[in-house]
């Protein structure tokens, strides 16, 4: 373009005049030209200007504006637990840092830069079934007070803020149920009578606790004559004629349940939709739930004006969620409605190796959704493992809340967060472990390895909080780590080996130097003082 004003420029000024007049005309248009070209000249700076700053204003507003963090100024908190020893979120020796020394190709070492910063946290939490609300009122009211603390008081517990519940019975409740009589298409007999008497006031003791819990619901299968195989077990398809009434028991459930005071945050269209179960099941195609989201679920809750409450596709394992999450959100008309992919952990069925890259996947094809681990416990009870400590059970959360939220995850949910000693009740005997036991017979809680695992991570990354770029130098230190909102950091550190490990910890700057017993996790929380003493 100035290009051009140039060469424009150039004829002008080489007209030779003939007489005078022509050359008071040219004196003119030189002196217009000139004018030309400074003010295409000045368009041209600040238009190069102006370019230079909006790339700059799509960086890190905390690259830009943040000097680096000095963490020798803060204060530190070191909290461990252990495999074979009493340390169970224990509050271990402090650190100190000192200027940053470059590590060794065989050192153990974690590097962390706060201003590298991603996906912004949502919460962690469990699901608050009629198993778990069974057995809590079954148990001596002081032990129903200390469990209640223990996972919602940020104090005095592990500090949950997320939670699932499912709509009507699932495989973790005593039988199967629904709100409605059998056969009634048009909801008129639709009633959470059922739940009135363990679960709902079960949940509003955990909301009341942790002041707010971010919760979201789950069916497991629509009433029996919905489906094709009439029966609520054994996986069926939902049929093309109840789709709007089976849409609208959605809409109900959410309404009766904030009526009863519990917030109602969203909601997965199926749980496990590919998995045909000896208990509450039914199956979607990605099409089928693509379709089911765009004709009937989105647009039903905003005719309800319930169109606020995030919608949550696949609901099942990591193996086949691309598949999912491609087939339903390359569709503008369904992506619409839907908030993110939930996911579970059950894909290692098949060769014992989790598929944690399938999650990053999903987050590299659709930044602009959410990822959500729905569900996880570890499968078939067994007393012994938990009275042998085995080290699998906890570090199989530890490994898959770091990988998870490495690949882009914002929260996290446990499966039931209490069972009964006999790790139910659940009506087909699909029985399972929980992060704490309650013994209905002799009124006593146990409190497993997984529990302090969870809370590592859970009480310490509060919602908000924005994870941080990290990395370890060796397979068998596992690391993320968050900047909370009021500027403190969480570096989670976890040894899956044999052996114990030194290892050094730099932020930025500056370098630690600490020690992780083997079979260990470990939460390294950075605070100023000014928070600190709040």
């Amino acid at each position: 373009m100035l290009g051009l004003v140039f060469h424009q420029a150039n004829l002008f000024l080489k007209i030779k005049p003939d007489n005078t007049v022509k050359e008071n005309v040219i004196e003119q248009m030189k002196i217009r030209v000139k004018d030309i070209l400074f003010k295409s000249s000045l368009a041209l700076l600040i238009l190069l200007s102006t370019n230079c700053t909006k790339t700059k204003s799509n960086e890190s507003p905390i690259q830009n504006l943040k000097k680096p963090m000095d963490v020798s100024n803060m204060k530190s908190q070191v909290f461990t637990t252990a495999h074979n020893t009493n340390l169970r979120l224990s509050l271990t020796d402090p650190i100190q840092f000192t200027d940053f020394k470059q590590p060794k190709e065989t050192d153990a070492s974690i590097v962390v830069d706060p201003s590298k910063h991603f996906q912004t946290f949502l919460g962690i939490g469990g699901a608050l079934t009629d198993a778990s609300a069974e057995t809590f009122y079954k148990l001596p009211e002081e032990k129903q007070d200390a469990f209640i603390k223990a996972y919602f008081s940020v104090d005095k517990g592990i500090g949950y803020s997320l939670a699932r519940t499912h709509i009507h019975s699932c495989d973790f409740s005593s039988e199967s149920y629904t709100y409605i009589d059998e056969g009634d298409a048009d909801l008129k007999t639709f009633n959470i009578a059922h739940d009135k008497q363990y679960r709902i006031p079960f949940i509003k003791k955990a909301i009341a606790t942790a002041g707010k819990l971010t919760m979201y619901v789950s069916p497991w299968s629509p009433p029996a004559f919905m489906k094709t195989n009439n029966d609520m077990l054994h996986g069926g398809k939902l049929k093309p004629e109840f789709f709007q009434p089976w849409a609208s028991y959605y809409a109900k459930f959410i309404k009766a349940y904030e009526k009863e005071g519990i917030p109602i945050w969203g909601l997965t269209v199926q749980n496990e939709p590919m998995a045909v179960q000896r208990w509450e099941s039914c199956i979607y195609t990605a099409e089928d739930e693509r379709d089911f989201v765009k004709n009937y679920l989105g647009p039903t809750l905003e005719k309800e004006g319930l169109g606020d409450k995030n919608i949550i596709v696949w609901d099942h394992n990591r193996d086949l969620m691309f598949q999912r999450a491609n087939v339903i959100l390359n569709d503008p008309e369904v992506a619409k409605y839907v908030w993110g992919t939930g996911f579970h952990w059950y894909e290692d069925w098949k060769d014992g190796i989790p598929m944690y890259d399938a999650v990053k996947r999903v987050q590299e094809a659709y930044p602009d959704k959410h990822l959500i681990f729905t569900e996880g416990c570890n499968e078939a009870y067994d007393l012994s493992r938990i009275e042998n400590e085995d080290p699998k059970l906890a570090e199989r959360y530890g490994k898959s809340m770091i990988h998870d939220f490495n690949n882009g995850t914002v929260a996290w949910t446990d499966w039931n967060i209490l069972l009964d000693q006999t790790g139910g009740p659940n009506h087909v005997g699909n029985l399972c472990f929980s992060p704490v036991h309650g013994n209905t017979q002799t009124g006593e809680l146990t409190f497993t390895d997984s529990y302090y695992y969870i809370g590592h991570f859970s009480k310490f990354i509060r919602p908000g909080a924005k994870r941080i770029s990290s990395a370890s130098s060796t397979n068998s230190l596992l690391t993320t780590a968050f900047e909370n909102e009021d500027g403190s950091l969480v570096i989670v550190v976890m040894n899956i080996g044999e052996n114990q490990l030194s290892y050094s910890l730099t932020v930025q700057t500056q370098t630690a130097q600490l020690k992780l017993l083997p079979h260990s996790i470990q939460s390294i929380v950075l605070k100023s003082n000014e928070q600190d003493g709040k």
